[in-house]
């Protein structure tokens, strides 16, 4: 009878897993119901970004080093046009990486305008854990990387080189593309990862090669402390996507988890977010804007502008997208 009990109970444990999985984009997706340690990412290639951060959290490690792994994953995939060694090139042909990372006591590291260093996101921890310094920027930056170790690479890619001539000879002009996509390389935005340890250590990391055919010299919300990335350990964590402009202009990444502390749950207090820049900013219509928020329970929300956006998430049941609602129809 013991044994009979036992398999039934296995049994029914096993469909509840299966029937939590099956829920992935609905309510279970949203709640994480408080499971720890999880990891969230932005976009679709967030989803091999979660599986470097859940090789590190699923062995008891920490979410900092989980949250630079899954950045490093997407930065050094060529085939993301918006992140990192294969990103769509400035006005002028040029790749130049933003990045930035926080950690859990409000320790942060961050560089812009870098060029040709693969992996921007641990530059920037090397400046939050070996310099006195927030933010690097430009030929600092790439002098601090090489000088500890980095190495110099030519990080356009064929294929990207060949989108920016097409670029150069039928257009010439800059203007935000929502949800961009690429007749090339299909691909989305700036990745932003935040991972919850078995600790409760809330950690997160934001790298992008901002917006394709930018003015040279631009620099977006992604390495800004506050815009496209906010931790406080305390509270809970929050990332931005889309048009870097509008997000700086509203601190969103800073303001969401405000909100939170506030009393807002992480899906309130991006869905405030997202309408707070359209009650303030002329032309919002025309752009997407994408904030995730994680907070240190575990409890997991998101909002977007313009509908398309989408999150990865991952835990020891599921590894998911989940679709998001958004403030425009």
């Amino acid at each position: 009878m013991n044994s009979r009990r036992n398999f039934i109970g296995k049994l029914g444990a096993g469909m509840a897993g299966l029937f939590m999985v099956s829920r992935v984009k609905d309510v279970y997706a949203i709640n994480n119901q408080g499971r720890l340690p999880v990891v969230v990412s932005t976009w679709n290639h967030g989803l091999k970004a979660n599986d470097a951060a859940w090789d590190v959290l699923r062995q008891g490690g920490y979410a900092l080093d989980a949250a630079e792994a899954a950045a490093r994953i997407t930065e050094a995939d060529p085939e993301v046009i918006t992140v990192g060694y294969g990103g769509l090139p400035d006005a002028n042909g040029k790749v130049t990486l933003d990045a930035c990372i926080m950690d859990e006591r409000g320790n942060a590291g961050s560089v812009a305008f870098l060029e040709h260093i693969k992996h921007p996101i641990s530059v920037a921890r090397l400046v939050m854990e070996k310099t006195p310094h927030v933010m690097l920027t430009g030929k600092g930056a790439l002098d601090f990387a090489l000088s500890s170790g980095f190495k110099k690479e030519n990080l356009i890619t064929p294929l990207a080189k060949k989108a920016w001539k097409k670029w150069r000879k039928e257009d010439r002009t800059f203007k935000p593309v929502i949800n961009i996509e690429n007749e090339i390389l299909p691909n989305h935005d700036t990745i932003g990862i935040l991972a919850l340890d078995a600790q409760g250590r809330l950690c997160g990391a934001c790298t992008t090669s901002g917006m394709a055919y930018k003015l040279h010299g631009r620099v977006g919300d992604s390495p800004i402390i506050g815009a496209g990335l906010y931790v406080d350990g305390e509270i809970g964590g929050a990332v931005a996507t889309g048009s870097g402009e509008l997000v700086m202009k509203t601190l969103g990444s800073f303001l969401v988890v405000e909100l939170m502390r506030n009393g807002m749950s992480p899906e309130e207090a991006c869905k405030e977010a997202v309408h707070r820049i359209a009650a303030k900013i002329e032309g919002y219509e025309q752009h997407q804007i994408g904030y995730l928020a994680l907070d240190i329970h575990g409890n997991i929300g998101s909002f977007s502008m313009q509908p398309g956006f989408e999150y990865a998430l991952k835990n020891d049941l599921v590894s998911d997208l989940v679709k998001v609602n958004s403030y425009m129809r």
